[in-house]
């Protein structure tokens, strides 16, 4: 827990520290965070961007049971390997889980643990800072790094196709058509998961922006197929340059969907 704790107010401090790059020599600032979609933009070569979840609360409603999922210190790091290249690696955080019977308002289960690690390689197609008529492509594969509880089990791989195109008056629309090799629910074998997201982009000033995504995909498990539906929408904002704070919520769309989800994060270029 110390070691933990140690770690995220490294990450904390180094968040905070100034930046000496001309910021001229750089792209717009653009995050992964917020949203429920991928972003065709590329790191600057030679530059890392460090992306954190603060708090993630999923919530799943479930008559006769509720569970409540709280994420902290979701990380992501992307480094740029050249102009139109970047690797990335990504933590999804430590995980505390409540089970509760709602007819009697008694804790069935309390668990906690650390999830999985996902790496991976965004490589630029077309206009690498995301502007104009954009595409990218990302395989990436997931590590079983976690918990038990919070793991795949085995390792995934997949690949992501984001898409954006600049629609003018401050408006954006962007795709991001994925297909994954999914490990299997009970941990042994792999079945095909697929689906996009579709996102509208909002500039609402010079540092605030907003993204109003749906999301629909498919899982084949082999213990029993589930399609997942989400509406999302997600706020962040730019006080400074290249630091970003943002908060989002997600909706579910149908039953085989979390039913609300709230987060809010940071992500700091140097």
């Amino acid at each position: 827990m110390m070691f933990r704790s140690c770690r995220v107010a490294v990450l904390g401090i180094a968040l905070l520290l100034p930046i000496h790059a001309s910021a001229d020599e750089l792209r717009d600032f653009c995050a992964d965070r917020p949203g429920l979609g991928t972003p065709t933009c590329i790191v600057d070569r030679g530059h890392v961007v460090i992306e954190t979840g603060l708090a993630d609360w999923t919530g799943e409603f479930d008559r006769p049971t509720r569970t409540d999922t709280v994420v902290v210190g979701n990380l992501l790091v992307r480094y740029g390997l050249t102009d139109t290249l970047e690797a990335q690696i990504g933590w999804d955080g430590y995980n505390f889980q409540r089970m509760r019977d709602t007819r009697g308002g008694l804790f069935a289960e309390r668990i906690d643990g650390a999830g999985d690690m996902t790496l991976a390689l965004r490589q630029s197609l077309r206009n690498p800072d995301g502007s104009g008529f954009s595409v990218a492509v990302m395989p990436y594969t997931t590590a079983p790094t976690g918990s038990d509880v919070f793991s795949a089990g085995d390792w995934g791989a997949g690949v992501i196709v984001p898409i954006s195109l600049d629609l003018g008056h401050g408006l954006s629309l962007g795709l991001s058509p994925e297909i994954d090799a999914a490990v299997d629910g009970d941990g042994d074998g792999r079945h095909t998961a697929y689906g996009s997201v579709v996102g509208l982009g909002i500039t609402l000033g010079e540092t605030v922006s907003a993204a109003l995504e749906t999301s629909v995909f498919r899982d084949e498990d082999p213990s029993g197929p589930t399609t997942i539906a989400l509406v999302g929408l997600a706020f962040a904002w730019q006080p400074i340059e290249n630091l970003q704070l943002d908060v989002g919520a997600v909706a579910g769309l149908n039953s085989g969907s979390p039913d609300a989800e709230v987060y809010a994060g940071i992500a700091r270029r140097f």
